[in-house]
């Protein structure tokens, strides 16, 4: 009885069956040629996802726990670290349910890129610009040389924008010379 899931034992079998037409892959880029390229990236993928969904490696996981062999050994098969292996697999299916959500909840809540149309200049724009380092610039902010905000958005993040053309204070001129930094 095998110990993969259906779903991936059958990616897998149409897998080996696009790898036999390409002659089992014992050959050049010729011997794929019954078998386009799209196919091949499709049945590879479809497998990486199966195995992915596939209960299997959990199972393994708890079955080597219970044989006595510990996370450190399970990662360093597995390919993960230690903390990545107990985060992925530690504890019951309902903990690891809740982990696997609260993860995908924080990727929905957090967009992955920084927003545009933010005013003024970031720092290590404010860095390029000017030539010098973005520890030059917060040195400058911090010595009242420029003018910063933190702009912070309707989600929660939180940006340091710089606005190198207005002065820190009504006093002073925005002179990036000033202060030897």
């Amino acid at each position: 009885m095998s110990f993969l899931s259906a779903e991936t034992a059958r990616a897998l079998a149409e897998l080996v069956a696009l790898d036999a037409l390409a002659g089992g892959g014992a050959g050049g880029a010729d011997d794929a040629a019954d078998a386009s390229p799209l196919e091949r990236l499709g049945g590879i993928r479809s497998l990486v996802a199966a195995l992915e969904a596939d209960p299997a490696a959990l199972a393994a996981v708890r079955d080597a726990l219970a044989a006595g062999i510990g996370w450190d050994e399970i990662a360093e098969t597995a390919g993960l670290s230690t903390s990545a292996a107990k985060y992925r697999w530690a504890g019951d299916d309902e903990a690891i349910a809740e982990r696997q959500e609260a993860s995908r909840r924080r990727k929905r809540e957090r967009p992955s890129s920084v927003p545009t149309g933010l005013p003024g200049l970031s720092v290590a724009e404010a860095a390029a610009k000017y030539g010098v380092t973005a520890q030059a610039i917060y040195q400058r902010v911090t010595r009242g040389i420029l003018r910063a905000e933190t702009v912070e958005l309707a989600d929660g993040r939180k940006y340091k924008r710089v606005f190198p053309d207005e002065p820190a204070s009504a006093d002073e001129p925005a002179s990036l010379d000033a202060g030897g930094a």
